[in-house]
């Protein structure tokens, strides 16, 4: 695998082809692009019989350029690197970043590919190919570019096999705070890859990262239960732990606001009634200097009560 860093920086993990599948794209590429070689030489000769040598020789020369030079490039830019050749051979040309290509790079390959293909019968690019670390030509090289396989054989390497039903819950008391990152990640690595590894250095391997575990959690291993399923059981213990740490917290939060119960809010006591109001005391009646009453000037001689009008003077 080749790593390839993006514009964004993001980095791309892609497969180089090597020089026996190349080989094989550009024989097929060039048996096509022969063939139609021939079969427009053909039609041309028999179409220009009329001409002159130096007209025939021009027009041969264009159709080599055209036909064994540009086809293959507008062929490439097209189809954004895969040629008939590359297409039956599963494999495509990318820019340095993993883009796809453009005319430009395109342009630059087949240009190249003239002198180090056609001319030399493809023994620079063979040997620019060995010598490259990623089976690079010389045009690859300039047009900075890269040959790709695109169908990659499927590996289980990332698949880690689950621990068996029975040990299901063992070891949910195991203290799992002091057991670093780093181990955890051994672990990890090794259960998605043991598949991969010769079975005494398999385990070997499982029996050291599971007295490491041990070690740091206090509790040894059970003597039944082998190490490559006891650090299955306890990295899935871990992962369950940190599922209800960062899922339970809320859920568990709204299970108790549900739960509570609201006490049924009693009726308000009734006000009390408001004190009697006290009678009103009569009060004396206001007298004059004469000792007689006074009479206030609205109340009329009868003792009636008053409109509030007094008449003018």
């Amino acid at each position: 695998m080749s790593e390839l860093v993006t514009g964004e920086a993001v980095a791309l993990e892609l497969r180089p082809a090597r020089l026996p599948s190349r080989a094989l794209a550009v024989l097929l590429d060039l048996a096509v692009a022969v063939a139609v070689y021939v079969a427009v030489t053909v039609a041309l000769m028999a179409a220009t019989a009329s001409l002159d040598v130096a007209a025939q020789t021009a027009l041969s020369i264009a159709t080599f350029v055209l036909v064994l030079v540009g086809g293959p490039i507008a062929v490439e830019t097209l189809s954004h690197g895969r040629s008939l050749g590359k297409m039956a051979c599963g494999l495509r040309v990318v820019r340095d970043d993993g883009g796809p290509i453009r005319f430009r790079h395109s342009l630059v390959r087949g240009l190249i590919g003239v002198i180090e293909i056609l001319m030399t019968l493809g023994v620079i690019a063979c040997v620019a190919s060995l010598v490259s670390a990623r089976g690079r030509r010389l045009g690859d090289v300039f047009a900075g570019t890269l040959v790709v396989r695109e169908r990659v054989p499927f590996s289980s390497a990332g698949f880690m096999p689950p621990p068996p039903p029975w040990l299901a819950g063992r070891f949910s008391g195991l203290d799992l705070s002091a057991v670093p990152d780093d181990l955890w990640l051994a672990v990890r690595q090794y259960l998605a890859r043991m598949g991969q590894l010769d079975p005494r250095v398999g385990w070997a391997m499982a029996e050291r990262l599971a007295a490491d575990v041990a070690a740091r959690t206090g509790a040894p291993v059970p003597p039944e239960v082998p190490p490559p399923a006891y650090l299955a059981a306890v990295l899935q213990e871990r992962q369950a732990r940190e599922a209800r740490r960062a899922f339970g917290g809320a859920q568990a939060a709204d299970g108790a606001a549900a739960s509570v119960p609201v006490a049924p809010t009693a009726p308000a006591p009734a006000a009390p009634p408001p004190p009697p109001l006290a009678p009103p005391t009569a009060q004396p009646p206001a007298t004059s200097p004469g000792g007689r009453p006074e009479v206030p000037r609205d109340v009329p001689p009868d003792r009636r009560s008053g409109t509030g009008f007094v008449p003018p003077a």
